[in-house]
């Protein structure tokens, strides 16, 4: 399959929907059951809207931001912009005024796709004061007209519009070329304002056939994905809707994470790509399961578990009863965990953050093999993954196709290829900071085995130096507290201090639990301050501590009265920790506990 010869994703998507047109393409839910649609109806609705936007007066580069949910209605305004010689800005569900206000300004959209009635109420006050925002369509019933200056059309009224004009979107589309910018991608702001990273068409493409190379050994055929990650990130545009298109797989949509388990029951993907916090959170269900299980089926499980780990760490040490005991153990209990991911996964994806090394193999005894890869939104996103024929899972694998790297001498991981961004949208300095003599400094922090097999440390800025001047892994010291079920979220503190300390969210079944059986009342703020409730906690930080080295223990903790969330800033759409947000929130507290050692 040759990735090079499509000189833009919107030539892809022609050439794919030309040659599967009647075959099922997009599955949505319609009335609680899903249906689907076919890539010849899709590709009519991508030439509609194409050619209904330049109708508004859409030019060839002007930027569009784009606000749904993850529907179909997504995919057909993503490809009909950029079909029109535009340029997709996604922005995230969960953005406030304030930040649509920032996304429109800083990247001059002329116009806005928005889905719904609701985030209309959010992103409309933005619109009104963006200079260079002219209309907005919007997929359910606004009050159409004008808003102000501003020019309000029905989804339907612009397809109608495009329908009447003469069918050109093809010959329009064909002259992009792979460097040219496709999206406008901003950052999830880990670390501060975000900003406007440029993707070209080549960027995504050279993703697409590096995941392609990875994934061709597991069989890849009619393959099936579940689109539930935002495709507002750039791991879900990439990952979760084109690298799809390029392989004629079907996708469908999610009712949404707390649908999770449902749809995938429903879509029975053959591949599933998610971020490590999702399979945390599917590591404590299953745990949690098993434990209200109990007795026999407990066992079962508990000797599947410890064979497969073995299985992975030494294979050469199982004998013979092992794995007479492991062949049945595939059958009784790792098949049932199989199923609850649909039953015909072919490969699970973990990517946007670190995954920790135990849910790795926990998953991974189980008979379901997770390849972790790495990358970020400005390598459109994915740099490097495990392959299916040797995992190894304290890594996050060799680059992919096309795509080279090197270790810096202060150890930060420098990129280099097609997939690099094209710099920051209106902003030469960072630009020029972080892609120097063609390579991208990432701003992590990694080695390269003898393997060729990537291997993180840590986000540079995020390395923790005590006073002393040790430097110490946040996020290796985190992923050990939230491994325990009754810590949910924890972030660590302690730059130029000298030890560390950390704020501790506890997980809502643990702390509903502990109150019953206390007598007291199921209250996270309450039980914050509790000198009973603190020590449980203590308990477990203890156990950690345990497995810590001196510098990296733990030596006070704060309980805090709510958990890190999206809708509160303190995490990003894609489940990542805010560590500013959380600073500036809680910042007292994290210097009171300083004080108190004091």
């Amino acid at each position: 399959m040759d990735f090079t010869a499509w000189p833009s994703l919107t030539a892809m998507f022609f050439e794919q929907a030309a040659a599967r047109r009647d075959k099922n393409f997009l599955w949505s839910k319609v009335d609680g059951t899903y249906r689907p649609q076919t890539w010849a109806a899709v590709s009519e609705q991508v030439k509609d809207l194409s050619r209904g936007l330049r109708d508004l007066g859409l030019e060839r580069g002007d930027r569009v931001v784009l606000v749904s949910e993850n529907r179909p209605e997504w995919l057909v305004a993503d490809v009909a912009v950029m079909a029109a010689g535009g340029i997709t800005v996604p922005a995230y569900t969960t953005n406030l005024p304030g930040d649509h206000l920032h996304i429109l300004s800083n990247s001059g959209a002329v116009g806005a796709i928005v889905s719904t009635r609701a985030l209309a109420k959010k992103l409309m006050p933005a619109v009104l004061d963006a200079p260079d925002c002219r209309w907005v369509v919007a997929m359910e019933d606004l009050q159409q007209g004008q808003a102000g200056p501003k020019a309000v059309h029905h989804w339907d009224t612009v397809m109608e519009r495009g329908r009447a004009l003469p069918d050109d979107v093809e010959d329009y589309a064909g002259v992009a070329e792979r460097g040219d910018t496709a999206c406008i991608i901003y950052t999830s702001g880990t670390g501060g304002v975000p900003r406007g990273v440029m993707l070209s068409h080549g960027a995504m493409l050279c993703n697409c056939m590096g995941a392609y190379d990875l994934l061709v050994k597991v069989g890849l055929g009619h393959e099936v994905f579940l689109c539930f990650l935002p495709l507002s990130h750039a791991y879900e545009h990439t990952a979760g809707q084109f690298f799809p298109m390029t392989i004629g797989a079907e996708i469908y949509y999610s009712e949404g994470v707390e649908h999770l388990l449902r749809n995938l029951g429903e879509a029975r993907p053959t591949i599933l790509t998610a971020v490590p916090r999702l399979y945390e959170s599917m590591h404590l269900k299953i745990r949690r399961g098993i434990d209200k299980q109990g007795g026999f089926k407990a066992k079962l499980f508990a000797k599947a578990e410890e064979i497969g780990r073995r299985r992975y760490l030494a294979p050469e040490k199982l004998t013979l009863l092992d794995r007479i005991q492991d062949f049945f153990l595939e059958r009784l209990v790792r098949n049932k965990i199989r199923a609850r991911f649909g039953g015909r996964i072919k490969a699970i994806v973990s990517g946007g953050a670190a995954l920790n090394f135990d849910i790795g193999l926990f998953f991974t005894a189980l008979g379901l093999p997770i390849l972790q890869g790495y990358g970020q939104t400005e390598t459109a996103p994915v740099v490097s993954a495990n392959p299916p024929w040797k995992v190894k899972l304290h890594t996050v694998g060799p680059p992919f196709t096309g795509v080279e790297a090197r270790i810096a001498e202060d150890g930060e991981i420098l990129i280099r290829g097609e997939l690099v961004m094209n710099g920051y949208w209106r902003d030469e300095e960072a630009t020029a900071l972080a892609l120097k003599d063609g390579w991208l400094h990432t701003g992590d922090i990694g080695k390269i085995d003898d393997d060729g097999y990537l291997i993180i440390t840590d986000r540079k800025k995020d390395i923790i130096v005590l006073s002393g001047g040790d430097n110490v892994s946040p996020a290796r010291v985190e992923g050990i507290l939230t491994l325990q079920t009754e810590i949910t979220q924890a972030m660590v503190y302690g730059d130029k201090r000298p030890n560390l300390v950390a704020v501790l969210v506890p997980d809502e079944e643990f702390l509903s639990g502990w109150a019953k059986q206390n007598g007291k009342p199921a209250d996270q703020a309450a039980l914050a301050e509790d000198p009973d409730f603190r020590a449980a906690v203590g308990a477990v930080v203890d156990k950690v501590n345990g497995e810590l080295s001196p510098l990296e223990k733990i030596r006070r903790f704060a309980i805090l009265p709510e958990a890190f969330t999206v809708e509160n800033h303190m995490m990003t759409p894609t489940l990542k920790i805010r560590r500013h947000k959380i600073r500036e929130a809680y910042g007292p507290v994290l210097e009171g506990l300083y004080e108190k050692r004091a």
